[in-house]
């Protein structure tokens, strides 16, 4: 590749970059004046990444256009990195979210979910204390679980109804307890439960309790966690495919440099 062809792409490429990223720290600072604690808390990490972005195409940028090539070096070694954390993270993604699904109920058009049927990770990370604390805050103050009964006042429209997972394990009981349905956010508890899972008694028709410290839930949770994390998964390698060709231009834009500091040397 051409010396003023690599530096053109690479000047271009990481001038939008920039761009990007200015867009995303700008997003983390509006995030930041959110009244809602649960996604005031992705501020740091969506303003991390905005700066780590801008920083690193502000070093390729300059470098591209100033034919610096120590800058290039730089940029290269960090993208280097990027590109072997993306890497380690998307296999990990896959990994852990490689079991765990829904289970049918009889009469239900939506799925039911167990906690253990899920990766160790998942299981450990959701039954922290502190972890599952901020989580169920956040479950909580989404109002999901009080909005079913608006959107479903029939029974029989509630049973074919397409339940997200954290709705299908955190507003209702599991459907093994036994209890009959009065509405869509209430249920008969004054029958004995047919199921000794201890979800059973751990559920509240309170919309501040519900079945929110029950494992079902943890594992709504889980298998939400799992969708998201195939997509962010599925992202990440098509990121690693464009960053890897930018490293090779930027590659090709570090040895045209380097020639060209040769020649200066060599001219004086």
């Amino acid at each position: 590749m051409s010396t003023s062809t690599s530096t053109f792409v690479i000047r271009w490429i990481n001038f939008l970059t920039m761009i990007l990223a200015l867009a995303v720290i700008g997003f983390g600072v509006w995030m930041s004046s959110h009244q809602d604690e649960c996604k005031r808390s992705l501020t740091i990490p969506v303003m991390g990444l905005g700066a780590l972005i801008l920083l690193i195409s502000f070093i390729g940028f300059l470098g591209a256009c100033k034919h610096i090539s120590l800058l290039l070096w730089t940029y290269l070694v960090l993208l280097f990195i990027v590109l072997v954390a993306i890497m380690v993270f998307t296999v990990l993604a896959f990994i852990i979210t490689n079991t765990g699904s829904g289970h049918t109920s009889p009469g239900l058009r939506y799925k039911e979910y167990h906690l253990e049927d899920y990766s160790s990770w998942f299981i450990k990370q959701l039954n922290n204390t502190d972890n599952w604390s901020h989580l169920r805050s956040c479950l909580v103050k989404s109002e999901d679980c009080n909005d079913l009964s608006k959107r479903y006042k029939f029974l029989k429209e509630y049973r074919h109804a397409e339940l997200s997972p954290i709705e299908a394990g955190c507003c209702r009981p599991p459907s093994e307890c036994g209890y009959p349905m009065v509405n869509a956010s209430y249920y008969d508890l004054s029958y004995k439960p047919v199921s000794t899972n201890k979800d059973c008694k751990l559920y509240k028709n309170d919309k501040s309790i519900k079945c929110y410290d029950c494992d079902s839930c943890k594992a709504g949770v889980a298998q939400y966690m799992k969708t998201e994390w195939r997509v962010v998964a599925i992202f990440n390698l098509i990121l690693f495919v464009i960053l890897s060709f930018v490293y090779f231009v930027g590659c090709c834009a570090r040895r045209n440099a380097g020639r060209s500091d040769q020649l200066k040397v060599r001219g004086r």
